[in-house]
């Protein structure tokens, strides 16, 4: 292999090709040296000679390579090269290349997915509209400058990012050298979040833990006074100082699920699951609760699977809140429906629908745009009789926010509630569906 390898490489080998190439030029020379001789203008052996030296000149390996390699690397841009993609489609965070007038040379996934409206070849100050990014952008191409912006994007959930502008120089194809522009985005949507959390929850546990820590405090108080020996008071203070202690626990753990829900709400839930199991296992762990509240839970569910994109574990949490409200403010009705439908939102794209409907007194219209807020009760007595802390519907509203869902509540005093958990089809779990 390696003598096949070795002659083939050799400058013998082209003479074929080359003599093939020639033949048109050679034949025409001989024609016309040929005709020199017959008319005496030229003697057989300068014929000859001139005859061989152009066969030589024909024969001869002057380029030792390829013409058409030649012209591609004289004419190709270093900068386009698939080394140089390669490298920006292996950065894990949004990276777009520019050359220096702004146009796209290269972009990775992850920078497509960010700003779909990017092209390549295009000018990216029209697929990037956020103005602190074209600020930054048009500083670092007339200054050649590093420049850094940090902006908040809406869409399709509150975001922030920081864009690092870096001036690259590159060889350009005659020698020289150029400037081209590396945008990276960074995602600090995580640091901004553990700052609000820290601070949300700082102020609402100072707010909402006051109340039963000061009837802790004071039943505490009379235990070791005037309660001291008197069994029957400190058997009811007793109970409720559990009481104020459950709510006290449980609050705090609304409070930290409500804080890990924000934390991750930029990033969408991506592990295909069934919905089905998990609203009968809410609905069956709270069997106990519905008998204590003498209520009927039925259960409209199909058979077969329905896949969504979504987190178990949220989910769960989801419609246990959603399950247990009904049971607790809607027990006067005696009945609970748990439903599920499909249909198409207001854009007309496939989503699931998880109903539960209670039959009790109903909420008024005045009260129904701000049950999603924090601490927000309609009667704040009822409420934390019951147990409730203020903030199961905002953790429900804040779970379907991150699924890219949302939440209907349809209610008619003394008529009952509904309140509809919205879920979008994803491409994904549509043809797992399809599979079933």
């Amino acid at each position: 292999m390696a003598i096949e390898a070795h002659s083939s490489s050799s400058p013998f080998s082209l003479w074929p090709d080359r003599l093939r190439h020639s033949a048109l030029v050679l034949a025409v020379a001989a024609v016309a040296l040929s005709t020199l001789v017959l008319f005496d203008e030229l003697s057989v052996l300068r014929a000859a000679t001139v005859f061989v030296c152009l066969a030589a000149a024909a024969l001869v390996p002057w380029r030792l390579h390829n013409a058409d390699a030649s012209r591609e690397d004289v004419s190709a841009n270093p900068v386009e090269t698939a080394v140089v993609s390669a490298v920006v489609a292996g950065m894990p965070d949004p990276a777009v290349l520019l050359d220096r007038a702004g146009r796209v040379i290269h972009l990775n996934a992850a920078a497509a997915s960010l700003a779909p409206a990017l092209r390549r070849n295009e000018l990216a100050q029209f697929a990037l509209r956020s103005p602190e990014i074209i600020t930054a952008l048009r500083e670092a191409i007339s200054t050649s400058e590093t420049r850094r912006a940090t902006y908040l994007d809406h869409v399709p959930v509150d975001r922030w990012m920081e864009l690092i502008i870096t001036p690259v120089p590159v060889p350009s194809a005659f020698g020289g050298a150029d400037k081209c522009m590396l945008m990276t985005f960074h995602d600090q949507t995580p640091l901004r979040r553990v700052e609000e959390m820290r601070a949300d929850f700082v102020a609402n546990a100072s707010h909402e833990l006051r109340t039963p820590l000061a009837a802790l405090s004071g039943f505490i108080d009379t235990l070791q006074g005037p309660a001291r020996d008197d069994p029957k008071a400190r058997e009811r203070f007793l109970g409720i100082m559990h009481a104020q202690a459950t709510r006290m626990a449980r609050l705090i753990d609304d409070l930290l699920s409500l804080s890990r829900v924000e934390l991750s709400a930029h990033v969408r839930p991506d592990t295909i699951v069934d919905i089905v199991p998990i609203i009968r296992q809410v609905a069956d762990g709270l069997e106990p609760l519905a008998r204590e509240r003498q209520v009927v839970v039925e259960i409209d569910l199909p058979e077969r699977q329905i896949p969504i994109a979504g987190d178990r574990e949220e989910l769960l949490r989801l419609f246990e809140n959603l399950i247990e409200n009904a049971l607790k403010y809607g027990a006067s009705g005696g009945k609970v429906i748990v439903s599920l439908t499909s249909a198409l939102s207001g854009e007309g794209t496939p989503e699931i629908r998880v109903m539960v409907r209670d039959f009790g007194p109903g909420i008024a219209p005045e009260h129904l745009p701000r049950l999603t807020e924090r601490f927000y009760r309609v009667d704040v007595g009822d409420s934390r009789s019951q147990g409730g802390t203020g903030l199961g519907l905002s953790l429900v509203k804040h779970i379907l926010n991150r699924h890219r869902g949302r939440l209907l509540i349809e209610s008619v005093p003394r008529q009952g509630a509904t309140f509809t958990a919205c879920f979008p089809q994803s491409k994904a779990a549509s043809a797992a569906q399809s599979l079933v």
